[in-house]
């Protein structure tokens, strides 16, 4: 089964595609990063990987790994299907590209 069934979308203005590759409640900076878009009001889609079983982990790393190689840092956000790539919490940044 592939993890983009897994995939949640938050509502909100669509100007950039955004995905995030985040863990759950463990995650403070994965937080503060759902909590900055939905605050900026974008429409943006998010996966805990943590919640994944670990076929699905392996493929979601895969796809994040295109964008990031080799990183593990959460959360991962990429706009316009790697147009910017952040990992870690960066606010200043995504402020900056949204």
């Amino acid at each position: 089964m592939s993890y983009k069934i897994n995939i949640k979308t938050i509502p909100g203005k669509k100007e950039k595609d955004i995905m995030m590759f985040s863990l759950s409640d463990t995650c403070i900076w994965c937080h503060k990063t759902k909590e900055l878009l939905k605050e900026m009001g974008l429409e943006f889609s998010y996966v805990d990987v943590d919640l994944l079983s670990k076929e699905e982990q392996a493929e979601a790393y895969k796809d994040m790994w295109k964008y990031s190689p080799n990183t593990t840092s959460f959360p991962t956000v990429i706009i316009n299907h790697g147009e910017f790539v952040f990992s870690g919490f960066s606010e200043g940044d995504i402020k900056a590209v949204l």
